[in-house]
Parts: structure tokens; sequence; C-alpha cells
């Protein structure tokens, strides 16, 4: 095809998709790019031709993309399609499972741009195929929804949301329930196979005339489903063990949809000292008093940190925008000031309270109980610990010590959420699942009122958690972990990076010798295939590197650990340690020609 011919195919695409898009909105932003483009406009061609390259394609995270119109973009032609994929799926799939049964979903939406809209979409889809809908009341966290589709027995669940993506981006997570999926994966995101059999389904839709839609029929559900929630999520905290909770708190929902249900949830759980940062409270979709709503990206915080130094508060709690992660900042005693703790470090701190509550509440026999049901997996303690390989090795050692299983798992919590037998599980990127039998996700809600309990605990006892992180240190091992992160243009330079690390191996980092090598791509027993690198040294450094799943970008995951014989040794070994990640970084980066 000729460059006009392929010029001329473009500009009849966007007219057809114009002529048919429901949305009078994007219909008229792509008929004046057509226009633009007719006169010669560059940057009006670019933006059709990237709207028009190739299909937004369906996976293990949903769809995720900017706004806008043309099959590479969120809108409504894009979601109307993936619904009727996705109803497809489920209605043939219950019948399968259990014959004469109608499919229940329920639908979820957070408050970005054109989430209620979407969420509307999908439930006329979805009734129009003759599944039982049920649609969230309101714009709210995604661990609402993860908890709906258990507390509902639904067979599937939609939640619009593109999580901490910029505002210009929206996206669709599916979770599968019920008679659609595995005992261990109900109320979970979907893994393969699930996705590819969605994404048939999604392909074999016909013209979007053709999908039928409902005009009413679904139930908007009423504000009990979140009372449930929050009266759940508040039962987290357990006075009878850990009664303390004088705890000055300073809490941002990043102008996200957490804010309300974090403060109702934290406060019934006793934590009643919660200062709301005023210029994020409320939900936001231009997120206008940061550049990039994650909360660990520099700047994030920093209202937040000031308004802790104003009320001189004990801590700060901090959601993304639809608030399944939850971070932490406070005050370091070593060096005065205020800093937020890495995810592998509230990681660590959580799990271990996890076992602290297990202890105390002689729970054992009763986590063995739900670990059965769940499946095989158990340890000798009656559950099992659980994280990402990129976090840190920590968990898997105070998970040991208590007597628990511990396993790793691929990143994401579609992954981690599936561990049969699950009692705890975290990933390094700030997700926490303190209570898998309330939401099978990581909740950033739940994480925080258990976090808020042992801070508190910590605080009634003269300490920090800084001092509580110490004190696993002294038993464990001080465990000290970085990111190299790389981003690029052009996607072909990951590949070329992975195979330059595979035809040319490194035989050492940071000095120490390289003894363990896997090669992620081959798979196990433990781990299913993905492109990855792992790296362990004689000192027992390691090195995991392996491309982005939603980002231009490779990451490099470090972590070091150094033994420390008493808490007058900790000063030191932490310079060591950070003297030992920077040289593990140099080698890094040397061994991908950097």
């Amino acid at each position: 095809m000729t460059s006009s011919e392929a010029d001329l195919q473009l500009l009849n695409d966007a007219r057809a998709w114009a002529a048919q898009d429901p949305d009078p909105r994007t219909a008229a932003t792509l008929t004046e790019l057509v226009k633009l483009t007719e006169a010669g406009t560059p940057a009006a061609r670019q933006d059709l031709e990237d709207s028009f390259r190739g299909t937004l394609q369906f996976g293990t995270a949903g769809l995720r993309a900017a706004l806008g119109p043309g099959p590479n973009r969120m809108n409504r032609v894009v979601v109307r399609r993936a619904a009727a994929g996705l109803a497809r799926f489920l209605v043939r799939t219950v019948e399968d499972a259990a014959p004469g049964t109608r499919p229940r979903a329920v639908v979820g939406y957070d408050a970005r741009y054109n989430s209620d809209i979407f969420a509307a979409e999908t439930a006329a889809v979805f009734t129009a195929a003759g599944i039982e809908t049920f649609v969230m009341p309101a714009a709210l966290p995604t661990p609402l929804l993860a908890y709906a589709v258990r507390a509902l027995e639904c067979d599937g669940g939609v939640m619009v949301t593109a999580s901490h993506n910029p505002p210009q981006d929206n996206g669709y997570k599916v979770y599968l329930g019920r008679h659609a999926v595995e005992e261990s994966g109900r109320g979970a995101q979907i893994v393969a196979p699930y996705d590819a059999r969605i994404a048939a389904e999604i392909s074999n839709v016909g013209d979007l005339a053709s999908i039928p839609l409902a005009q009413d029929g679904w139930t908007v559900l009423d504000a009990g489903i979140v009372q449930d929630y929050e009266a759940a999520t508040a039962g987290l905290a357990d006075g009878r063990l850990f009664p303390a909770r004088e705890l000055k708190i300073v809490l941002t929902p990043l102008h996200g949809v957490g804010g309300t249900t974090a403060v109702s949830v934290l406060q019934a759980a006793g934590f009643t000292d919660v200062t709301l940062v005023s210029e994020q409270a409320e939900p936001d979709p231009d997120f206008p008093t940061v550049s990039f709503p994650n909360p660990e990206e520099p700047g994030a915080l920093d209202l937040a940190l000031g308004t802790a130094m104003q009320v001189d508060a004990d801590i700060v709690l901090a959601n993304d925008p639809d608030a399944d992660r939850a971070a932490v900042a406070a005050k370091d005693p070593d060096t005065g000031a205020w800093r937020m703790l890495r995810g592998d470090e509230v990681g660590a701190l959580l799990g271990a309270h996890v076992v602290a509550r297990l202890a105390a509440s002689g729970a054992d026999a009763a986590g063995a109980g739900a670990a059965g049901a769940d499946g095989a997996g158990a340890g000798a303690a009656g559950g099992v610990f659980a994280n990402s390989i990129v976090s840190s090795r920590l968990l898997s050692r105070v998970a040991a010590a208590a007597g628990y299983a511990h396993e790793e798992t691929l990143t994401g919590f579609k992954w981690i959420s599936r561990v049969p037998g699950l009692v705890y599980g975290y990933e390094e990127a700030l997700g926490y699942c303190v209570a898998p039998d309330l939401v099978r996700d990581k909740d950033g809600l739940s994480a925080a009122v258990l976090i808020a309990e042992l801070a508190a605990a910590a605080k009634a006892e003269g300490k920090t958690i800084f001092d509580t992180l110490d004190e696993l240190y002294l038993v464990h091992g001080l465990h000290a972990s970085d990111q190299l992160n790389i981003r690029v243009g052009d996607l072909g330079l990951l590949d070329a990076m992975m195979n330059r690390l595979r035809v040319n191996p490194p035989e050492s980092f940071g000095g120490s010798a390289v003894e363990s090598f896997v090669d992620l791509a081959e798979g196990s027993e433990q781990l299913p295939p993905t492109d990855g690198l792992l790296y362990v040294t004689r000192d027992l450094s390691r090195v995991i590197i392996r491309p982005s799943g939603t980002e231009p970008k490779l990451k490099c995951y470090l972590e070091v650990i150094r033994s420390v014989g008493s808490a007058a040794e900790l000063p030191e070994a932490r310079l060591a340690a950070r003297a030992a990640l920077d040289h593990v970084l140099t080698d890094v980066r040397e061994a991908l020609g950097l």
C-alpha cells in the first residue's frame, strides 16, 4: 500500500468510526482530526494515526489507555465491544459449569473522566446478555468492587479505573468469581488462560449495531454494600490484642476515591485523630496538585508531609487514586526527617504484624481450616505468606521463623491473591493483601487499618515503626533494596538489552561472584514462564531484571543482606548496605551497556 493509499484508508476508517460512535464528543473530536489532517496539519495526522494503530488489546490487566476516539483508545465503542465479549464468556462459562444458572456480575467505577459512562455501558450490555447485573452505588475504591464480587457471589466483576495512571487515561479491570474460576481465584483479577479466552470472545463481536443494549433492568446497589465493607475492614483491628489507638494520622487519597472510605474505616477501627490533606481530599480527575498521581513518584507526598509537620503527626498514610495501594511515611529517628518507607519495608512490617496477631489470638487452627478449604499449600502453622519474586526475601524469613509456609509468585496481585491458603501477601509496589477472605486483591484501605494498628502499638511502647523494622533486621538480617528503571522510546531496545544479558551473562555483582542464575523465561514448577533474569551472588545479593508489563521500560530490582549482631551495629550496617547497593547498581549498568 502506498503512502497516499494508507492516508486514504486512515481517513476512511476515521470517518466510519465517527459515523458509528455513540459518543458525540469523541465523534466530534475525530471529525475535527480528519479535517485538520486533510488540511495538512502534521500533529493531527500523528494523533489520528496513533488512534487507529491497531486495536487496544485485552490482557491480564484488562484494558488501559488514553481516552479518545479510535480502536487504540479508551472510549464507548471499545468498552461496549469489551463488555459484549466478556458477557459472552461469562454466559458460556457459567452454562458449562452450572447449567441453567443465570450469571451474576457487578460493575464498579472510580471518579476519572468517563468512568461512570463506561460502567453504564457495561451494565446495559451485561443486562441485555441475560446477566443479573449490579452496579456500585457511587464512584468507589477498587477494593470495594473486589469485595462485592465475593460478597454478592458474582461470576464476574468489572472495575472502570486506570489506578494511578495520568489523568488522560482510563481502564477496564476484570475479576472472576463463583462459577467462572477455581476457588482460590474467586474475586481475583484474571490470569491466563482466561484473558485469552475473553480476548477471543471480544474479537468475535460483530458490528457495534449488533450489540444489544438494555435500557434498564440492572440493580444499582444501595449504601449497604459500602457499609458492609467498612464494618468488615474496621473489624480487622483487634482491640483485645492490640488496644492502643493513640495515633495522629495524616491521610491523603491523592484526589482519588478513597478518602471518605478510608476515614470512615479508620475512625470505626478507633483511630479518630485523622487529618485529611485538604487540597487532595476530594476526587478530581485532573489530579491538579501532583504531576503523577502515584504515591511512589517524587513529590506526590509533599503536601501530606507538609501537613504532617504542621500538625505534628505520627504517621502519613497515602492511597493511590483507586485506593488499592497504600504508602506510609514517618519521621526517621536517624535523620529526624520525614521519609516514605519502601514497599518492602511496609511489606515486612505488615507480615510480622500478621504473624504477631495470629500468635496472640491463637488462630493457628482456624487458619489451618481456612487454608485447607482453599486447597494444598498450608504450612506448619496453618497458612501461607506470599510475595512477588521481585519483592524482598525478608518476609520469607519472618514466615519461616514463625512456622509458616511462604511462596514467591510472578509480579502482580493476580498471582499473589491466588496462592492457596494465603493469609498475607504483598508486592513491593505498595500492594498489600491483609485479609484475603474479604478482598482477594491488594487493598490500600484494610492495609491502612493494620498499619495504624502496628504504628499505635509501637508508639504505646515508646517506639517508632522504624524501631520495629530494626528489630526484624536484628533477627533476620538487614535487607536493603533499590531499583533501576530504564525508560526507552523503542520497545525493541528492551529485547536488545535482555538478549545482551543472555549472550554475555554477568559473572559478578558488587564484587561477589554469581552463584545462581535463573532465566525466568524457562519457567519452573513454582513459576510460570515470564521474561526475566534472576541472579544471586555468593554474599546473597540478588538482582532481577525484567521488562515492565505495562510501560516501555526495563526494571532492575536489587537487594543486599547484611548480618547485624546488635543495635549498635545498625548504623554502620546501613551505610555498608547502601555502598553495596551502589556497587551493584554500577555493575548492572555496565552489564546492560549503559
